[in-house]
């Protein structure tokens, strides 16, 4: 029997966003050398801060402050927040199949994201109108490949499990919906994203 889906949840960061984190620690080095690199060795050695903030347990300021020393308050606030948000660009062709996806499916965004990242960042991008509703790790308390975003989504959709299907770069997170009953795609590239949206009939093989 034809599986039916409802919803089509996509990832954000590295499906329809790419980023590059690089451009921003060269910003740093250029107002100190060094400083860039100062920031990432620490941002790395402590990932679990970053995860709070995109859990929204810590908040707005206080991460801000935090990373401000880090850099030796080298710059303001503002500032600090248009560098660390100015990582993205559109994957414009991925972007192109939302319009024809949101004619027949539900389309939910699904990110582990911050409020920095968000306001400063991606909020500009015209593909978002395309989107029923958007589940910020931020705004729900839990990121992927927690089940309490996942439920999330449900929760807001009122579709049965079964009837998503998830899109996600990162495998790991795509398997965590997988063991909640949905259907998942491993996102590689627009190619094979698009292969597997055929497959499953939720393109038109002519497109």
């Amino acid at each position: 029997m034809k599986k039916k889906y409802s919803v089509i949840v996509f990832d954000l960061g590295n499906v329809l966003i790419p980023f590059d984190y690089n451009i921003p620690i060269e910003k740093f080095n250029v107002i100190e050398q060094g400083l860039g690199n100062k920031f990432v060795e620490y941002y790395r050695s402590n990932y679990s801060i970053h995860r709070d903030f995109e859990r929204g347990f810590i908040s707005e300021k206080d991460f801000i402050s935090k990373m401000l020393e880090v850099i030796d308050n080298r710059i303001d606030a503002n500032t600090f927040c248009n560098y660390y948000a100015d990582i993205f660009k559109v994957n414009e062709e991925v972007a192109s199949l939302l319009p024809i996806l949101k004619n027949n499916y539900k389309l939910f965004l699904l990110s582990n994201t911050d409020s920095i990242h968000q306001k400063y960042g991606w909020q500009k991008y015209d593909f978002l109108k395309h989107f029923d509703t958007l589940i910020l790790s931020h705004e729900v308390g839990a990121v992927k490949p927690e089940q309490k975003i996942y439920r999330a989504v449900e929760e807001a959709s009122g579709y049965p499990s079964k009837e998503h299907i998830f899109i996600d770069d990162v495998e790991e997170y795509v398997n965590a919906a997988k063991s909640l009953g949905w259907d998942g795609i491993h996102f590689r590239n627009y190619k094979s994203l698009v292969e597997e949206l055929r497959i499953r009939k939720l393109l038109n093989t002519v497109f």
